[in-house]
């Protein structure tokens, strides 16, 4: 008789997390449309890979107040804390503003001048904005571009601009138009995604080498110091006659 040994079945592969911010300010707004689509175009490549996604969208319309209070306290709101702690533990990251005076709103910007320096370190991020004219298509290289990199985020190279034109019949077919470029950066996106490991499980792989990492980095650091050359010495060989 053969005895059948009990099988394990392996634990199912922990969801991606992708978190969309849209600081658009009215309802409906075409800056929460764009986010909607390029997250369901994300979704849609990644599910095709057979990986799982967990889609959330970040209203900062609905967050103005805390923001404000934010920033004159200190203190954020629950509700405001919850939306950092989503935005920052996020496994990608879209962030589409409006554009107004030639640049990122200001409700966008003081929400991500709330986010540690480092807490997006290598997310990757789908910039993009939406206007009232394609004039400001730049608004994503010269603003957002720059902020993101300061945040230490991994900015895609295909970023995405919406102008009123885009949405309705007069819209420039040039290459496909607006939804060539929404599938474009969210197959990026995709692609970037698809070999990471979900935020959840990455922490706890960090957690359980934490010590030999610190003691890595102790000596690291022990060793720099040590090779560093006074100021003032560097000054007296660059005096000295050759």
């Amino acid at each position: 008789m053969t005895r059948l040994e009990p099988t394990t079945t392996p634990e199912p592969t922990a969801p991606l997390k992708l978190v969309a911010v849209s600081a658009g300010l009215s309802k409906p707004s075409s800056t929460r449309m764009l986010a909607d689509r390029l997250a369901e175009t994300t979704d849609r490549e990644l599910a095709a890979g057979e990986r799982k996604v967990e889609v959330t969208v970040v209203e900062l319309r609905d967050l103005a107040v805390d923001i404000a209070n934010n920033l004159v306290t200190g203190f954020p709101s629950p509700a405001l804390r919850t939306a950092l702690d989503t935005v920052t533990g996020a496994d990608g990251l879209i962030a589409v503003t409006p554009v107004f005076a030639a640049s990122y709103s200001g409700l966008f910007k003081s929400f991500f001048d709330l986010v540690e320096p480092d807490a997006l370190t290598g997310t990757p991020v789908l910039l993009a904005a939406t206007g009232g004219t394609a004039r400001h298509s730049l608004v994503v290289e010269h603003a957002l571009r720059p902020l993101f990199a300061y945040l230490h985020a991994l900015a895609l190279p295909t970023a995405v601009f919406a102008a009123t034109d885009d949405w309705g019949t007069g819209a420039d077919a040039y290459a496909g138009g607006l939804p060539a470029r929404i599938d474009r950066a969210g197959r990026e996106l995709a692609g970037l995604l698809r070999g990471r490991t979900p935020a959840a499980a990455a922490d706890g792989q960090a957690r359980g080498g934490a010590g030999e990492l610190d003691e890595a980095d102790d000596a690291a650091d022990a060793d720099a110091v040590d090779d560093v050359v006074p100021f003032a010495q560097l000054l007296a060989n660059l005096a000295r006659p050759a």
